[in-house]
């Protein structure tokens, strides 16, 4: 059986759960090396949500996993002098695995260790960068010759969709070195709903005091400029009908802004940040999903997968890296300042018993491209399996 070393900074909600599936499948040994070691600790204060958030969801569980000591003097992902581990190396050759998978170059370990373990063993990346907010310029030129020089280091990419594609051709990355390994979440998780859960829907309806026949427009996510929360006050300001509510949950550094601008109309509601085991209950609020993203930085939206296992229509802009591969007959994909077509698609959901029914159909159905399954298979693939 082959080894697969896998190079990440932290435990995340998204990528422990395909861990785990690599390890049931049996087809190759596993092993995860994070980088940021101060994360062993427990739960961390996240700054744009502006709490300690700990996942309940069960993230260092059903693999094999290794946190290798970090000696930046100021440790996190946020920079690339954060992630600082002189041991990386040795260790993850100590395990002396077959193929090395790393998650995310711009780290100073994680760069070290693409250009160490290059013509050693295989090199497989996983990134998930866009060319969507590239601009013109000297930078660009520059940044560009950069990255070609990283991605020669590697020997296989696993793009996320098709901006993903897009960026790592752009940076020299050859047909025969992509493989698709769609970004992902626990379709089950979020498709399957218990009598636990239909509480929790009711509980959420009186605290809003939402009635059911309400049409419900959904955005979950960080407050921040990238996610353009704002939209849903602009659309709140164009539509007038009292039976078309907007619901903004999360938290982040525009919450305070965005709920004094929201204060005088009643249609528009704020639940904060919720955490994974309450996500399925939260989507079955709404009537449907919209992520208005403007950039720069929004290379998928994850949540927009949530949302169509959840079995929501989804409204995503074209600034949303992930729109062009989720929207097929289950939404709608426009281009950040239409917002007229954005409006006329709400109001044909909700005056349309039929189309939105279509609409969640097809999400449910489209959604199942986007699964652990193929993540892992993509990664055995990837393995020479």
């Amino acid at each position: 059986m082959k080894k697969l070393a896998i190079v990440s900074t932290h435990p995340i909600q998204y990528n422990s759960p395909w861990y785990q599936l690599l390890n049931q499948r049996g087809k190759i040994e596993i092993k995860v090396f994070y980088t940021w070691s101060q994360t062993a600790k427990g739960p961390k204060y996240e700054p744009d949500f502006k709490r300690t958030v700990e996942w309940d969801i069960p993230l260092l569980e059903g693999y094999a996993y290794a946190f290798v000591e970090n000696v930046a003097k100021e440790p996190g992902s946020h920079h690339f002098k954060g992630i600082d581990n002189p041991a990386l190396n040795k260790t993850i050759e100590a395990w002396k695995p077959d193929v090395l998978l790393i998650i995310g170059w711009s780290y100073k370990s994680h760069l070290a260790c693409l250009r160490y373990f290059k013509g050693r063993v295989p090199v497989l990346f996983r990134g998930d960068s866009t060319l969507l907010d590239e601009t013109k310029g000297a930078k660009t030129i520059l940044r560009r010759v950069f990255l070609t020089w990283v991605y020669k280091h590697i020997d296989k990419a696993l793009y996320v969709g098709a901006n993903n594609k897009a960026y790592f051709k752009a940076h020299g990355v050859k047909e025969k070195q992509l493989i698709p390994a769609f970004h992902a979440i626990d379709n089950d998780r979020f498709s399957i709903f218990t009598d636990e859960q239909k509480g929790a829907v009711a509980g959420f309806q009186q605290q809003l005091e939402i009635e059911e026949d309400v049409f419900v427009v959904l955005f979950a996510g960080k407050f921040e400029e990238k996610k353009n929360p704002f939209f849903l006050l602009e659309l709140a300001r164009r539509i007038n009908d009292p039976k078309i509510i907007f619901l903004l949950t999360g938290n982040g550094p525009l919450e305070e802004e965005l709920k004094a601008k929201a204060a005088n109309d009643k249609r528009i509601k704020f639940l904060p940040f919720q955490n994974q085991s309450l996500m399925p209950a939260l989507y079955r609020l709404g009537s449907v999903f919209i992520l208005p993203s403007k950039g720069p930085g929004e290379t998928w939206g994850l949540a927009a997968n949530e949302a169509m296992a959840s079995g929501l229509p989804v409204i995503l802009s074209s600034k949303t890296g992930g729109a062009v591969d989720l929207i097929n007959g289950n939404g709608l994909l426009f281009t950040p300042g239409e917002t007229e077509r954005v409006v006329r698609y709400i109001e044909e959901l909700k005056n349309s018993p039929q189309a939105l029914q279509e609409a969640r159909n097809a999400s449910l159905r489209w959604v199942k491209k986007f699964s652990y399954v193929q993540l892992a298979e993509a990664v055995e693939k990837g393995c020479g399996l």
